[in-house]
């Protein structure tokens, strides 16, 4: 008789891209990664990077600030200008200990570095804790897409460091440059809201929900009908776990199910509703139904 249990999922692997021109350093951190159990992409230049970049999105980038054509700085720069991998964290490796260059390497868009000769047991605690952090924003970004809103993160010069894929959707048709959404979501984080026209009667509504980490700031955006821009919704910072609870009750759950749903308990699931009801300047839940209704939630 053939087993029929449930396949218990593959658990996550993470994968690390190593960047280094040094063949001996290279062949040093791949072993010690695979020994962390992690999967290894390595190249020995930035264009050798790009190309490993074409074939897997990684986890994490350990990257060479200092290399012949193409340095460390400018190819974590062009990380960062592409959607499909702005999300994923970089450490630098430099033997340059001077304040320029680490600042330069943030300034790069870099969220770590560590300075040669390297002692590899820092370079993987730091490293496993980058890839755990962005694991869990990914997943929270992506979980933002299911409830019918897109994530964007401002970063503190105004620059757009990271977006969910339903987000990068909608600014990219809208925004062909970067800089010119950036600039929208910019001027609505001072309005607290904003909108853009989307086509066929619909708006795009950015919605700035507050700060996250240092000195960024969190939008959630969604796709309206134009006459619905108005309504309370549009303009009420919702939190992404509101919008998720308010999200379920559109479609009839019980505070409960919610609390199954979301993985909190039902009490937890009730104060979020008094949060929601009182930013919408609603008192039932019929009517804070509604509301979602019209936006698509």
């Amino acid at each position: 008789m053939s087993d029929t249990s449930p396949t218990a999922p593959a658990p996550f692997t993470p994968v690390v891209l190593v960047v280094d021109d040094d063949i001996d350093i290279l062949d040093m951190l791949s072993t010690a990664l695979l020994d962390e159990g992690y999967v290894v992409l390595a190249a020995t230049s930035a264009s050798e990077a790009l190309q490993r970049l074409e074939v897997a999105v990684p986890d994490g980038v350990l990257l060479d600030a200092v290399m012949p054509g193409m340095d460390g700085f400018a190819l974590c720069q062009a990380l960062k200008a592409n959607p499909a991998w702005a999300h994923v964290p970089v450490v630098f490796m430099t033997g340059l200990a001077e304040t320029d260059h680490v600042l330069r390497g943030f300034a790069a868009g870099g969220v770590d570095y560590v300075i040669k000769p390297l002692r590899l047991p820092e370079v993987m605690a730091r490293l496993a804790t980058h890839v755990k952090n962005a694991r869990a924003a990914r997943m929270a970004r992506e979980a933002t897409d299911v409830s019918g809103w897109g994530t964007v993160v401002l970063d503190s010069r105004q620059r757009v460091a990271w977006l969910s894929p339903k987000a990068a959707d909608w600014l990219g048709e809208l925004f062909p440059q970067a800089d010119a959404a950036a600039a929208w979501l910019a001027q609505a984080m001072g309005t607290g809201s904003g909108s853009h026209p989307a086509g066929k009667g619909q708006q795009l509504l950015a919605r700035h929900i507050g700060d996250v980490g240092v000195s960024e700031s969190m939008f959630l955006l969604g796709l309206v009908e134009a006459k619905d821009r108005d309504t309370p919704l549009a303009h009420t910072t919702l939190t992404p776990r509101e919008t998720e609870v308010l999200s379920w009750l559109a479609k009839g759950k019980t505070n409960r199910d919610i609390a199954d749903i979301l993985g909190m308990s039902p009490r937890t699931v009730n104060k979020h509703l008094e949060h929601i009801f009182e930013k919408l300047g609603v008192e039932t839940r019929a009517a804070a139904a509604v509301i979602a209704e019209k936006h698509g939630l």
